[in-house]
């Protein structure tokens, strides 16, 4: 039983993001190269919004629970406002390096597209964050143990692979708004990002009551996805046309 929820659970949370990495960048040495560089700028926010919140633990009093609750949701805000300073100084190493290939490229064009770096950085940021909310829950999955056996959820291992999903959908979509927003100078695209992000983050204070935080993601999910649609270039039609289940119509016969 433990090894069907173990492998449920990681298929659930990180199948998807799988599927995108198969077909779209691992057969691009340069996509895999940006993406490990997202992964790691991830990984550099999260080291450092741990250190402020562990000094910050460390030098208030243990026993005040409204002010270690207090610094928890700090810590929180705190490292989503730091993850998102991040992805801006990877968008300005990106720029940089576009500049360098297009000095490097005989014809004078890019390799990648600044499109194209948004979208694998954010699938990069979406994976590290994913290992990291759900590496040491697979890891109990697998027991010793008994979920809800004192009166707890017994759906917490799932919608906590529901929930790493969603985040590493997320990042993938708003790498695409906040690279977008700094490209064209757009700062109310960033300041949506952000907002969603610290929204999502904080619904999760509404656990163990999921559905408080999972409903509210998963609508968050489809608004950047359309809006990430739009953005890289699609039609409002075809998207109107995907959500009514519609195909196109017949391509129309040669001299008619």
């Amino acid at each position: 039983m433990t090894l069907a929820v173990f492998f449920g659970c990681t298929f659930i949370a990180f199948g998807p993001a799988l599927g995108l990495f198969v077909f779209t960048i691992a057969r691009d040495p340069l996509r895999i190269i940006i993406l490990i560089a997202g992964a790691f700028f991830w990984l550099v926010s999260l080291l450092l919004s741990s250190l402020i919140w562990f000094i910050a633990v460390k030098a208030s009093d243990p026993r005040d629970e409204p002010l270690q609750k207090g610094l928890l949701i700090f810590g929180v805000m705190f490292s989503v406002l730091l993850q998102e300073a991040f992805r801006f100084l990877y968008y300005k190493l990106l720029r940089k390096a576009i500049e360098g290939l297009v000095a490097l490229s005989e014809d004078g064009c890019s390799p990648i597209s600044i499109q194209q770096m948004a979208y694998v950085a954010g699938v990069g940021f979406g994976l590290m964050s994913g290992a990291f909310s759900m590496i040491n829950l697979l890891a109990d999955t697998l027991g010793p143990g008994t979920v809800g056996i004192h009166g707890d959820s017994q759906l917490y291992f799932l919608t906590s692979a529901f929930m790493t999903m969603v985040l590493i959908f997320l990042h993938t979509f708003w790498g695409i708004l906040f690279f977008h927003g700094c490209e064209h100078r757009r700062w109310w695209e960033i300041t949506a990002v952000v907002v969603m992000h610290l929204a999502v983050s904080g619904s999760t204070f509404c656990n163990p009551l999921y559905v408080g935080s999972l409903v509210p993601s998963y609508l968050l999910m489809a608004t950047a996805a359309a809006w990430a649609y739009l953005l890289s270039g699609g039609s409002a039609q075809n998207l109107w046309r995907f959500l009514l289940c519609l195909r196109s119509g017949p391509s129309p016969q040669p001299g008619s």
